[in-house]
């Protein structure tokens, strides 16, 4: 199945950049948000959301993983510039990869979430930080 994938990034060059490498993997992008309500307006439809903290509208975005992960059902990852802010992780999400992230950083965080919500074996890229005890696809929540 072609995992649908949501970024959350006020940056529209960052979140164009994500969009394009998402779409190469031969996953489908489902859209960008830059917001909290636009984030939430799509999150039906997605399985899988990479996230930013600080959006358009403020500090959000772990709000906004919470709420998609809890709510709806997605696998969330946050990237951020600020990875502190998220102190030892937000419940029911997988982690976060520190900005800037590299073309390879990019790919592997999100082959990693993709394998983390089809519940399939794989090793975190080195530069994910895993919350809530998440060492592979296979652990528990």
């Amino acid at each position: 199945m072609k995992r649908k994938i949501l970024v959350v990034e006020d940056e529209i060059f960052v979140a164009a950049e994500i969009e394009h490498v998402i779409e190469e993997m031969g996953f489908t992008a489902v859209g960008i948000a830059a917001d909290e309500r636009s984030a939430l307006s799509l999150a039906a439809q997605a399985d899988v959301a990479l996230v930013d903290l600080n959006l358009r509208d403020g500090p959000t975005g772990i709000r906004i993983g919470h709420v998609l992960a809890q709510t709806h059902g997605v696998t969330v990852l946050f990237m951020t510039a600020n990875p502190s802010q998220l102190g030892d992780g937000v419940p029911g999400t997988v982690g976060v990869l520190p900005k800037p992230v590299t073309d390879r950083d990019l790919r592997a965080a999100v082959a990693y979430a993709v394998a983390r919500h089809d519940a399939t074996e794989a090793t975190p890229p080195p530069r994910l930080k895993l919350f809530n005890g998440y060492k592979s696809a296979g652990a528990a929540n």
